[in-house]
Parts: structure tokens; sequence; C-alpha cells
């Protein structure tokens, strides 16, 4: 039997992740959204393209959670996207509603699924998963770090020249202006980057990845990002489906760990068949620590509106 990933979602996070998911022939895909039409049109739009990828996964577009049921993982992207001049923060009533019943109905379905949450404003939405799905932290990871990460190892190898696969990045904190991206862990072919590059340079690389997704608002004008959203979906879902045990950045409710209780924040996570297996507990300065603790606190100020 094929692994099994339900999208809640089709818009465009939703159904780029999809696709690349039964492009890769990683599972069957049931992409599920309230709009009627959309979501088996798309659906069926991969499906068509599955036997020129070479790929027998099965994807099927419904509105009825009935056809989610008995999936691995289910994936939320459904929610309102930023708009130029509109924070995550912004969302954060909007969506909370949204999240909250998609949550109920895949619990329903799919009671021994992971869940990784995709809708902003992240942090705080992973926790609205968790705490309405009575699930075990491990298998409610948010999306976040991947995507951030990979902005600034791709802003590192704009800057460098060099290929991205030598470029790793660290980002941590919560998915917004106060995340914290790390330079003395980001490395160009092992090289720490504070090596290669000036201190400037350096600033200027962590401060566009922070407003990375902001950047890309303002260009689109009508939309926010979703290629590279997507992948990241699907990096994390290949490493659970997988079990391949890989370290990624991921949003995961801390209980204690890196002194933060009680809430969502993104950390070092090894995922794998079991979702986050183990948080990985880095040694930071006292500077990364206090600057991690203030993105944590901004978090905790959108949990604490919505009472989760």
């Amino acid at each position: 039997m094929n692994r099994k990933v339900t999208i809640v979602g089709s818009g465009n996070v939703g159904a780029t992740a999809a696709r690349s998911i039964a492009d890769k022939e990683l599972a069957d895909v049931v992409l599920i959204d309230i709009l009627e039409g959309i979501p088996q049109g798309k659906a069926l739009d991969m499906y068509e393209a599955c036997p020129i990828e070479g790929s027998d996964s099965r994807v099927l577009g419904t509105n009825d959670y009935a056809d989610t049921a008995g999936s691995d993982i289910a994936v939320i992207t459904a929610g309102l996207a930023r708009k130029p001049g509109m924070s995550r923060d912004d969302l954060l009533t909007k969506n909370y509603e949204i999240v909250k019943s998609v949550t109920e109905q895949i619990v329903k379905h799919s009671p021994n699924c992971i869940i990784v949450p995709v809708t902003n404003p992240l942090d705080a939405m992973a926790q609205v998963v968790f705490r309405v799905s009575g699930f075990p932290r491990e298998r409610v990871i948010g999306m976040a770090g991947v995507l951030d990460s990979a902005r600034m190892r791709a802003f590192i190898a704009m800057e460098l020249k060099v290929s991205v696969e030598n470029t790793h990045a660290f980002v941590l904190g919560g998915h917004g202006d106060t995340m914290v991206p790390l330079p003395r862990y980001s490395t160009v072919a092992g090289i720490p980057i504070t090596e290669l590059l000036d201190q400037t340079t350096i600033d200027r690389i962590v401060d566009r990845t922070a407003n990375g997704g902001a950047e890309i608002v303002r260009l689109l004008g009508t939309g926010s990002a979703y290629y590279a959203p997507g992948s990241a979906v699907v990096e994390m879902v290949d490493a659970i489906l997988k079990d391949k045990k890989k370290i990624l950045p991921c949003s995961v409710f801390l209980r204690g760990e890196y002194g933060i209780s009680d809430l969502f924040v993104g950390v070092p996570v090894k995922l794998g068949a079991r979702g986050a297996e183990q948080i990985v507990e880095i040694t930071l300065t006292d500077q990364e620590r206090a600057a991690l603790h203030k993105s944590a606190a901004a978090v905790r100020e959108l949990v604490a509106v919505i009472k989760v």
C-alpha cells in the first residue's frame, strides 16, 4: 500500500507541494479544499502529469475529509495569504478559526498521522494544531526553519558565487521578523561564512533572510511566496516518510530546551518516521540566546491573544 499525504488547501503553496510529492513518487496525495472544483481540477491535472514524470502516485482532489482517512502526514496550508503591507501577525485571528476547524477534521479521519502546519503566523498556528489535536509534540511539526534556511543559503550562494549545494545555513526562532539566523553555524563547504564574508555583508544577508517573505510579497503585489515554501514542505515529508533521521530546523513544542517552555519555536530537529524524534540543542552565545528568547517572546504574545 502506498503512503498517503493529505494537503489541506489547494492554493499556490498546497498545490506546489502536492505536485512535487506526486512527481517524486513519495506518496499518494489527497488535495482538499472548501472550494468546489478547484482541488479536483488541480489534482486531475497533476495526475495526468504523472505518466510523463514516471510516477505511479495517485492524486485525488476533494471537498470531503472522508477521502483523507488514514493519511500518514497531513500538511495544513489552508488560510489567508499575506497581502502587501500585512505582517504575518495580522493573519493571526483570521487564520486561527480556519486551522482549528481543519485540525478537528484531520484528527477525526487520521488519528495517527503527523501534522505539518504551514499556515501563518506559523508558530502560533502550530500551537493551535497541537492544543486542538491532543497529539504528542513529536507529531506536530511546523514548517518554517527549512524555508528560512533555504533563503539564507540562496543569498550566501549569490554573494559568494558558489553552488547552493555547498551552502548550509541555520535559522532559529519564530517564523517572522524576529527570526534568528546564525552566521557562526552557516557554512560553505564546511567553512563558516564568518571566515568568508565581512560583517557588513553578513548583516545584509541576515536582514534579507529575516525579511525574505515580505520581499517576495512586495515584488508580487498580489500574493506571497509558494515555490520555496512548497519545496520546504516536501523536504520535511521526504525525511519523515523515508525515516531519514535528517536534522532540519523546524518549529516544535519546547519543554525547557533552550530555556523555553510551553511554546512552538524553531530549533534543530531530527526528522524520522515518528516525526520530531529529537530536539538538538546547540551551544549559543549570550547574544544569540538573547535573540532567540526575544523571538520566542514575540511568539508568546501571539499565543496569548488566541489563548492557546
